[in-house]
């Protein structure tokens, strides 16, 4: 049976934001997603967690969806993080976005004033009755505080404009509740959970891991909606190593931004309070990747 939001299902990966000298290379942004057309990604989700957005200012959050979309060119769709803990904000953003050429908003559950249930409600009902884009639920609440319950999915799901949700409370008792109470697209916000995520009635994942290796994490979806569920178990080992140290190891996106510069494929600059690991880290991050294959 199709699910609401069908269009954002398969992979999406969560879009770092490349540093430079201490400003957003817009240079490297863009060869990144020519890179992830290249590599076969369905979605890119710039300006959430895994992009720093805490430490971008208002000008370059608008700008790094901007040219994310103006680079993505129709060949890629983009699901630009919009999410606030003001509602005035989330709607101006969220606006922004739209007026980019945004597929949809990925929109995290306020963070640090910690509304009621009531309070979440009509914080996103607001936002979809300003702007006509599709809205992805975004519910953290390690970095949020609190959490939107599946009720309150459930009633928000009624909303045409609010399509689908990642599921980032590491709960499958919650994600259960969610698939049992509506038909919203349930995507996996953490990549070691998304195979066990799809066994409930997910339909795919925002990435970290799949900044490094997306055909990787296209393949276990893949192999899932196949029916070869052998392959899909593993894919879902050979990536769990990689997928535990990107989320384990240290805050993200510290450890995907470490890998990346390891890799070739980024300079690992972060903005604080997001700051490098230490040596042991790194050397554990690093034999991760050797096992892995990728150095």
């Amino acid at each position: 049976m199709a699910t609401k939001g069908e269009m954002f299902s398969g992979l999406t990966v969560a879009l770092i934001t490349p540093f430079r000298n201490g400003q957003v290379d817009y240079d490297g942004l863009r060869k990144l997603v020519d890179w992830h057309v290249a590599e076969g990604t369905d979605c890119l989700a710039p300006c959430g967690t895994t992009g720093e957005s805490p430490t971008l200012d208002h000008e370059e959050h608008e700008k790094v969806v901007g040219v994310v979309c103006e680079q993505a060119r129709g060949r890629i769709k983009v699901m630009a993080g919009t999410g606030s803990n003001s509602t005035r904000e989330a709607i101006r953003l969220t606006k922004s976005a739209k007026k980019a050429g945004a597929n949809g908003a990925l929109m995290v559950g306020p963070y640090y004033n910690k509304p009621t249930q009531d309070g979440y409600y009509k914080h996103f009902a607001a936002v979809a009755d300003a702007v006509d884009l599709p809205i992805v639920l975004y519910n953290i609440p390690g970095r949020t505080g609190s959490n939107i319950l599946p009720e309150t999915i459930a009633k928000l799901a009624k909303l045409p404009q609010i399509v689908a949700v990642k599921e980032a409370t590491g709960s499958m008792d919650q994600a259960s509740s969610i698939a049992a109470l509506c038909d919203i697209t349930l995507l996996s916000g953490d990549d070691s959970l998304t195979l066990p995520l799809l066994s409930i009635g997910g339909r795919g994942v925002v990435s970290v891991v799949g900044n490094i290796v997306p055909r990787d994490m296209k393949a276990m979806l893949a192999a899932w909606d196949a029916g070869k569920l052998q392959d899909a178990i593993q894919w879902h080992y050979k990536l769990f190593s990689l997928c535990r140290d990107m989320l384990g190891i240290a805050t993200n996106p510290i450890p995907i931004k470490t890998a990346m510069k390891m890799l070739g494929r980024d300079t690992g600059e972060l903005r604080l309070p997001m700051c490098a690991m230490d040596a042991a880290l790194d050397a554990k991050l690093r034999g991760t990747l050797s096992a892995y294959g990728l150095l």
